[in-house]
């Protein structure tokens, strides 16, 4: 089994910022694609921003300019800089990954639990 694992959700002023960190542990797998999404109350999850493992990205309009994901593939970690937050930002961020488990042959999607982000104004 492949857990996904956040961290470094909290409470932040506007226009402050916070570091998000995702660690996959188990064994005997490799992961592809990585993302971020959040779900505000009330709404659906929506992506934030993705990551290949050759380090092409990809970003919400909403967070272009603010935001900074990246990974570490001989950790298998994820990382999400949040920077200039506002409130509007203020949702669950959960980690996504797209697994390969020996002996499967296809990729599977896994997801964290996801960590809480509240951005005050």
């Amino acid at each position: 089994q492949v857990q996904l694992v956040e961290s470094g959700g909290g409470l932040v002023e506007s226009g402050g910022s916070l570091r998000l960190s995702c660690a996959a542990s188990g064994s005997g797998f490799s992961i592809g694609s990585m993302g971020w999404y959040r779900q505000a109350p009330g709404k659906e999850r929506e992506l934030v921003s993705t990551i290949a493992r050759s380090g092409a990205t990809n970003y919400a309009d909403s967070v272009k300019g603010r935001f900074t994901i990246s990974r570490d593939n001989i950790k298998n970690e994820l990382y999400l800089q949040m920077t200039s937050l506002k409130p509007e930002d203020t949702a669950v961020y959960y980690c996504n990954a797209n697994v390969l488990k020996r002996p499967a042959i296809r990729y599977e999607n896994y997801w964290g639990q996801g960590t809480q982000v509240t951005v005050s104004s």
